[in-house]
């Protein structure tokens, strides 16, 4: 019976043990995950070299990239491909939950999993991948908390978990991302005030927490963001005085405050001081929404 070792997938597989390790779990992650227009060529008959999706490197498979092309659900033996660098499943047909394995990829930089329909909630196992610039869960049926764990991600500068249904607080470990230039929570069912500790990202650039139910204030340490150039809080349920604070925000171009009922007062004067500012929204609700 064809194996790894003996049918053709592995050549010279007994100086690959590594590989024979990687195919085996790829071979046993075939039974729950499909291809939907090209046929999925995982075979112990075809050179794993020439798998579809793959790339192989140094004698292991280093990158998975499939998109658009796959249904069924996320195997847990991928945590056992120990040199994985890039996971890329977006905007695929895959279910079930992200499994808790993927925890063990310590050589992981890259995790896009976007677009797809996976549902559970966010292992929070993914906060031991130490070596990840870049996570992106949008766009699926998540639920319950965000992890703190993912507060020990030094690395990450890109972390997008918009569209989901995540509840609970903003977890104020996120705070401690300062490689961080990317943060997308938006369109979810986050509660509670937005973390002062978000203040220390001083590399941020971008700043998407519009479509939740925060509630308090906008905390003055947003104006240290000196690198924002998007601020996007619409549609919540912020109150009190808007920060004085924010007209530091010298390279803003976009400030959305507007559907936040309690949000106090007149249009600032320093608004007019933000020379960088091509979008002002503030008052009722004047953009396209939350829905979609």
């Amino acid at each position: 019976r064809d194996s790894c070792s003996s049918g053709g997938a592995v050549p010279n597989s007994s100086s690959n043990p590594g590989l024979v390790g990687d195919c085996a779990a790829l071979m046993y992650g075939k039974e729950t995950l499909r291809g939907n227009g090209r046929r999925l060529n995982w075979d112990y008959g075809v050179n794993i070299a020439s798998w579809v999706g793959l790339t192989v490197a140094g004698g292991r498979v280093t990158h998975i990239e499939i998109r658009n092309d796959l249904w069924g659900s996320l195997p847990p033996s991928l945590g056992n491909l120990s040199e994985l660098s890039v996971l890329w499943l977006s905007g695929n047909e895959l279910w079930g939950s992200i499994p808790a394995e993927l925890g063990s990829l310590s050589n992981l930089t890259l995790l896009y999993l976007n677009g797809n329909a996976l549902s559970g909630s966010i292992p929070a196992e993914l906060g031991s991948l130490s070596n990840l610039t870049s996570i992106d869960i949008s766009d699926n049926q998540l639920s319950g908390s965000i992890p703190a764990e993912l507060g020990n991600l030094y690395s990450l500068g890109y972390l997008n978990l918009s569209d989901n249904a995540l509840s609970g607080n903003i977890p104020t470990e996120i705070g401690n991302l300062y490689n961080l230039q990317s943060l997308s929570l938006d369109r979810n069912e986050l509660s509670g005030s937005i973390p002062a500790e978000l203040g220390n990202l001083s590399n941020l650039y971008a700043l998407f927490l519009q479509c939740n139910e925060l509630i308090r204030s906008i905390p003055s340490e947003i104006g240290n963001l000196s690198n924002l150039i998007r601020l996007e809080l619409y549609s919540n349920r912020l109150s009190g005085d808007i920060p004085s604070s924010l007209g530091n925000l010298s390279k803003l171009q976009a400030l959305a405050l507007n559907d936040n009922a309690g949000l106090q007062g007149s249009i600032p004067s320093w608004i007019g001081e933000l020379t960088a500012l091509q979008e002002f929204y503030f008052g009722p609700k004047v953009l396209a929404g939350c829905g979609g």
